[in-house]
């Protein structure tokens, strides 16, 4: 019996928020990536590997929880322009690119509009073998996403001056 890969095309999707910061600051803050769990519902911790920081090609692990579970993912930045982008993929259970994620950063008034992207890239099974395992895995995603801008634009309000 064959098995008709999932097509993922239509899994992805972006959600904004204004930051009241500029790019930079913003940008800084991000792609440091062991910052991401104190915005984040379901980052645990995440470390740049060999003592990396946020250029392409470098590469982070980290540790996620989310429903019921936790696991560790390995990730390779692709985009690293300070104040504009920084994008990286996760590597699936056959180590290759499954997701993508992009931030953006572009100049709002006196801060910064934020824009996080998430996009499935291929099917794994550690993600879901079916399309409503798929729909769950969006939706919960997007929740998260939704929830860790509200928490970085509270949480800059509170501790980043613009300068």
């Amino acid at each position: 019996m064959s098995s008709t890969p999932l097509d993922v095309s239509s899994y992805g999707f972006t959600r904004h928020i204004r930051v009241a910061a500029r790019p930079d600051q913003v940008y800084d803050l991000v792609s440091t990536v062991s910052n991401i769990s104190k915005w984040s519902p379901n980052a645990l911790h995440a470390e740049y590997e060999d003592g990396a920081g946020p250029r392409a090609g470098a590469w982070f692990r980290g540790r996620n929880h989310g429903s019921g579970r936790q696991w560790e993912s390995r990730s390779q930045v692709t985009v690293a322009e300070p104040g504009a982008v920084f994008a990286f993929t996760v590597l699936g259970s056959a180590s290759v690119p499954v997701v993508e994620w992009r931030w953006t950063f572009t100049a709002h008034g006196s801060g910064t509009l934020v824009a996080q992207t998430w996009r499935l890239l291929v099917a794994d099974p550690v993600l879901g073998s079916t399309y409503e395992d798929l729909d769950r895995l969006r939706d919960a995603t997007v929740a998260g996403v939704e929830a860790t801008l509200t928490s970085l634009a509270d949480w800059v309000a509170g501790n980043v001056t613009a300068r």
